[in-house]
């Protein structure tokens, strides 16, 4: 019976490609309709239409959706049901969007603190990871120290996660703020959130960084880095800079098909998760209009 059973699946899902592969490449898309059974053609109309729906920004809202680019370390039973976690994961909890750059608070219980939750803010200096090992890291510079904690965007013990300050910066990564002045890593803890737009794009701040003298942690130099101000250093660091610079990279195709997934491959992540994450958005909406209406109070 299990035999029979694997033999009628493999055959419906041959059907299905080839049904898919002659729309793609036949010109005539009547006759390919005719001759497609009905429950595939369903289940096809289906797929399309997810496909098309879904917004092409989801790649850069939700990065931690996209499984690990390596090839020896992809197995798709797994990342789909760290998907299918992760997704039971942000209905228990409200995961906002937000990039590097972001002022965040992100409060979490400890154990150690008798129940009481512990709450930090800071500047999203880098997000890392994918699936539930996707991981952020905040700096704020607290009684002259600079200070720096690791999230684990899935850890249960979060229990909030707020955006004070929803933004983009010119680089990627913000590590040089740990050579930065520190008014640039400083951040009130009783800051208050700045509001946003439902639908305006996302601002990106221009702003330009200066570091303290050396020495560094990191040469920042051979960085290329776009939001730290003229580093001051003598011309024959530049030029080291320039002989150790690997300018080709950006022309190597293989490199960047093995460290990016398909966009084909990612349509189809984000198809599947795309009604769960659009549901969530909406009932987050409905709950904040519902927190900033105040009732009106009669008078006399």
């Amino acid at each position: 019976m299990a035999f029979g059973a694997c033999l009628r699946t493999i055959s419906r899902e041959y059907r299905l490609n080839v049904c898919i592969t002659s729309r793609l490449f036949s010109s005539p898309v009547k006759s390919t309709a005719s001759t497609l059974p009905s429950d595939a053609q369903e289940q096809f109309n289906e797929e399309l239409e997810r496909k098309s729906v879904t917004p092409v920004d989801y790649r850069f809202t939700y990065p931690e959706f996209l499984p690990d680019p390596a090839f020896a370390r992809r197995n798709t039973i797994r990342e789909k049901l760290e998907r299918m976690d992760m997704l039971k994961r942000r209905s228990q909890i409200d995961i906002p969007e937000f990039y590097v750059g972001s002022i965040l608070a992100v409060t979490t219980s400890d154990p150690h603190s008798g129940g009481k939750p512990h709450r930090f803010l800071g500047i999203c200096i880098s997000r890392s990871g994918c699936g539930l090992r996707a991981s952020f890291i905040l700096r704020n510079v607290i009684d002259h120290q600079g200070v720096e904690v690791a999230y684990e965007m899935y850890n249960p013990t979060i229990q909030k996660i707020e955006v004070l300050r929803l933004e983009k910066r010119l680089d990627d990564e913000l590590f040089y703020l740990r050579d930065a002045l520190p008014e640039y890593s400083t951040f009130p803890q009783d800051m208050d959130p700045e509001i946003k737009i439902d639908g305006a794009a996302v601002p990106v701040n221009d702003i330009k960084v200066k570091l303290k003298p050396r020495p560094w942690l990191e040469r920042w130099e051979r960085k290329n880095l776009k939001g730290v101000q003229d580093l001051g250093l003598p011309e024959r660091f530049y030029k080291r800079a320039e002989e150790l610079a690997t300018p080709w990279e950006k022309y190597d195709l293989m490199k960047q098909y093995r460290a990016t997934i398909p966009e084909e491959e990612q349509a189809e992540i984000f198809s599947e998760v795309y009604s769960e994450l659009h549901n969530m958005e909406i009932a987050r909406k409905k709950l904040k209009k519902r927190k900033t209406f105040i009732k009106p109070k009669k008078s006399g």
